[in-house]
């Protein structure tokens, strides 16, 4: 199963490198890993022994492997590798400043792949065709009324593990946490359980723009013991960094209106093929309506 996706900038079809493909492969596609899957993801005590793990000094030596994957761009970092003192010191680096400009419109909260749901309701499935899942589930019940447009942005080990706020806005109270599990967010993953987006643990918070209200939910997945959030305040500005993951793949979820925001072309084309975009923080994905 190769990976595919666009890469925004060249316009190309990519095949993506997956950071410990042989260990997803046998969790996922193999009767012994499937039958460890309350082991492995249903308890935060694995992703949580792991992260302890790649927060020792001991764990720099996976730093140079990481940094070697095509698209880490560890030339962005703001310090040189041999400066971070772990492997999660590299792991939620900041970047050199310039190395993610904030573009026109309304922006991009994270490095990732894209893809668009458009004019789902709350029991819409989402995100693979097939999912049982939907925006209730999600929200853990409690999910908005009316019709919505979902941008699930998945983040992928190489990338900047930072997100920020996709446009100006107030929150509207702290990050609602929702305990869950800790299954992988690789396509390799969401081709076994295409409902780890309402069963992993998420946070999400609730924002006012000018243009209504609308839903972050940052998403963990197996490898991320932690999800911190560390904006303050309630009125923020675009591109102004929000939290960060720890180690493992993860996803951010934007959630507005229906028609709220107009997506970029590219993007609602890529989408309706049934492709993921690669996009970069900051960049813009559409403008407000």
């Amino acid at each position: 199963m190769q990976i595919e996706y666009i890469d925004r900038a060249s316009g190309k079809k990519v095949t993506e490198s997956v950071m410990g493909d042989k260990a997803l492969r046998f969790a996922y596609e193999t009767l012994l890993g499937r039958t460890l899957w309350p082991v492995l993801f249903g308890s935060k005590a694995v992703s949580a022994f792991m992260g302890r793990r790649y927060d020792s000094t001991a764990s720099k030596k996976y730093i140079a492997k990481l940094a070697s994957i095509p698209g880490c761009r560890a030339e962005e970092a703001e310090k040189p590798l041999d400066e971070y003192d772990s492997f999660n010191d590299f792991f939620t680096r900041r970047l050199k400043p310039g190395s993610r400009p904030v573009g026109d419109g309304f922006v991009s909260p994270a490095d990732g792949r894209l893809r668009l749901y458009l004019g789902a309701d709350a029991d819409s499935p989402f995100p693979l065709k097939g999912a049982t899942r939907s925006l209730r589930d999600v929200f853990d019940g409690d999910a908005p009324a009316g019709k919505y447009d979902i941008a699930v942005v998945r983040l992928a080990p190489v990338d900047y593990h930072r997100f920020h706020f996709p446009c100006d806005c107030r929150t509207c109270g702290d990050a609602r946490v929702i305990p869950g599990e800790y299954h992988s967010v690789n396509p390799i993953a969401l081709a076994r359980r295409p409902d780890v987006y309402a069963d992993n643990e998420r946070q999400i918070v609730k924002c006012e723009a000018s243009f209504g209200t609308f839903y972050l939910v940052d998403v963990g997945a197996f490898g991320v013991g932690t999800i911190v959030q560390t904006y303050s305040g309630e009125a923020h500005a675009k591109g102004e960094e929000k939290g960060y993951f720890k180690f493992g793949g993860s996803t951010v979820v934007v959630v507005t209106k229906a028609g709220a925001v107009r997506f970029d072309e590219d993007l609602v084309r890529n989408s309706a093929d049934g492709l993921e975009t690669r996009v970069l923080c900051g960049e813009k994905l559409g403008d407000p309506a």
